[in-house]
């Protein structure tokens, strides 16, 4: 256990009783709170004392803070920040908030999937139109997700979460995962929920066996992160794999998909339809072909949004400083060669 002041700072807003639980957690912890949009903003006592950063995206300067020593960034997708200069600095642990909105996103997914799979989008139209269709028997013969088969792309705390949620539906689980010899979680996971040893899907492919799963797949969930590897990891010759009555839900990081292969997939009517949270560019330019495709949901990057978001960050949080201040592994440490 740490036996000196351990200087905190965060970025984010923390509610008294937030800052309590924080403070709890070990006898010698200051935390100081600053609502700031700029790193000038922090006094610069403050940057030189400060020992641990909990951030959104304010970073200091290269010899701002010569004490630092872990930034806890509030998201799970960090590509923005991986290239920082303060993150390459040699001896900065950085860790993710992955984990923290798993019980929304997860929702989220199930919520798409049905919608899909219901044929949502084409009602959502008729009401619109304020039409009662005659064919509607055959227009609207569903997808069931009941004895579908699954294809979740990436096997972190999301997709794990969503797998146990589909248990209950007795669908077949495919996942890929980029480490497919070692699919128990290492990482952080609230209790009761996920798949944490690794035992929920039917079938663990590697990311280079993807083709394979798709063909088997009536829905694709694609979780992942953005890095140099996952960078248009699903294009053209993937899609192309797919059934031609097959749904695909993004709702890890965009630019995953190729964005411009899957509007091509979709308006030839070579997979059956897509809802979409996340997008190459955000927001999403209007006159984007996507606004208007029929066979699309799209959402403007909300999955992760909850009221509860800001708490499940704090006990995360709080659990990490535990580990830290006992001088234990920090749970999400980021891999900078992977970039995530």
């Amino acid at each position: 256990m740490i036996d000196r002041s351990l200087e905190v700072l965060s970025i984010i807003p923390f509610s008294d009783a937030q800052q309590a639980q924080l403070q709890a957690v070990a006898p010698h912890i200051h935390l100081t709170v600053l609502a700031v949009r700029r790193p000038d903003e922090v006094p610069a006592d403050i940057w030189a004392r400060t020992e641990v950063l909990y951030t959104d995206r304010i970073l200091p300067g290269l010899t701002q803070a010569p004490n630092l020593k872990w930034i806890q960034f509030h998201f799970a997708g960090i590509d923005f920040a991986v290239d920082s200069p303060f993150i390459r600095k040699s001896g900065v642990a950085v860790t993710h908030l992955s984990g923290a909105a798993v019980p929304q996103m997860a929702e989220y997914i199930l919520m798409m999937l049905l919608a899909l799979g219901h044929r949502l989008p084409e009602a959502m139209a008729n009401q619109l139109r304020s039409e009662w269709p005659r064919d509607r028997w055959e227009r609207f013969a569903p997808r069931e997700l009941r004895g579908s088969t699954v294809g979740l792309v990436g096997y972190g705390s999301i997709n794990r979460e969503v797998a146990r949620l589909l248990r209950s539906f007795q669908v077949t689980l495919l996942a890929a995962k980029r480490d497919a010899m070692h699919p128990e979680d290492q990482g952080y996971s609230l209790p009761g929920l996920g798949d944490p040893d690794g035992h929920f899907f039917d079938r663990l492919y590697p990311y280079q066996a993807l083709k394979s799963m798709f063909k088997d797949c009536d829905f694709v969930v694609v979780t992942l992160p953005l890095t140099l590897l996952t960078r248009n990891m699903i294009g053209a010759a993937e899609l192309a794999a797919m059934k031609p009555g097959a749904y695909l839900i993004q709702s890890g990081r965009g630019g995953v998909v190729d964005q411009a292969a899957l509007v091509e997939a979709l308006q030839e009517k070579r997979i059956a339809g897509a809802a979409l949270d996340t997008f190459s560019e955000e927001p999403l330019p209007p006159a984007s072909p996507l606004w208007k495709l029929p066979n699309v949901l799209l959402t403007p990057h909300i999955g992760s949004i909850s009221p509860n978001y800001l708490q499940r960050a704090v006990d995360l949080f709080a659990t990490n400083l535990k580990h830290y201040a006992l001088g234990e592994t920090l749970l999400n440490r980021v891999d900078l060669e992977l970039g995530y």
